[in-house]
């Protein structure tokens, strides 16, 4: 079916779907540390046929907006966080050359080895979905839709929330060393981090204490662990759908 032209576009009444960003902190042999990714999807169908997406999907009728996301993360990625929190709506006349096309987006993060999230650090087996890098202008530059903007406003929220211990926290587990606190916050704000000006700050930072155990199995001095202290229910847990 040919495209409509952008005067019948507007006449007919906009769709509703639902998109989702995850963030998940992995190895970057680009950089040798670690780095933001993210899982797309190849779409299999016009428009923007064969290009990545983010994760999503129309909104039925009988669904809530968190079930919705949820549920079309999990079929088209496998992956199944422990929240999402709603980071915004998108709806440009013009982000779609079909229809006009609403968009309300979710997003979390997830942990690489989170028990509790079952497939985070294994997507479906299916060559059209993958993990990228969260910045790589190559991808970014090539995706559906409005979905770089998508991905580059839930950037700068998350670059945004970085100072809040819990961001660590929610990507590391309930305890970590000050060195993973730190490589977090070289993967969220994309820089190197002077490892001992980190540490004194950190030690300062609120919702951030020290702990009697160490981390254990290394060749050296093990490094103490550490675990927030801060309130469990952070803004990316406003929606809990376990």
């Amino acid at each position: 079916m040919p495209f409509s032209n952008v005067a019948e576009r507007r006449e007919q009444p906009p769709a509703l779907a639902v998109s989702t960003v995850i963030f998940s902190l992995r190895d970057d042999e680009r950089t040798g540390r670690k780095g933001l990714w993210l899982p797309l999807v190849r779409r299999t169908r016009e428009p923007f046929h064969g290009q990545w997406a983010l994760p999503g999907g129309p909104l039925g009728p009988r669904d809530s907006l968190v079930d919705a996301a949820a549920n079309n993360l999990r079929d088209t990625t496998g992956l199944i966080p422990r929240y999402l929190e709603q980071l915004y709506a998108f709806g440009d006349l013009d982000r779609s050359p079909t229809r006009r096309v609403v968009s309300i987006v979710y997003w979390a993060l997830v942990r690489e080895d989170d028990p509790h999230d079952t497939a985070t650090s294994v997507l479906l087996d299916d060559p059209n979905v993958a993990w990228f890098r969260a910045d790589d202008p190559e991808v970014l530059g090539n995706l559906a839709f409005d979905h770089r903007e998508i991905i580059e406003y839930a950037l700068w929220r998350l670059r945004n929330k970085v100072e809040y211990g819990s961001i660590a926290h929610r990507l590391l587990g309930e305890r970590f060393t000050l060195a993973q606190v730190r490589e977090v916050y070289e993967a969220v704000l994309d820089k190197a981090l002077d490892p001992a000006n980190f540490r004194r700050q950190l030690r300062t930072a609120a919702n951030i204490e020290e702990t009697d155990d160490f981390l254990s199995g290394g060749k050296h001095r093990p490094p103490r662990l550490y675990r927030y202290t801060g309130s469990t229910t952070h803004p990316l847990e406003s929606e809990n759908i376990s």
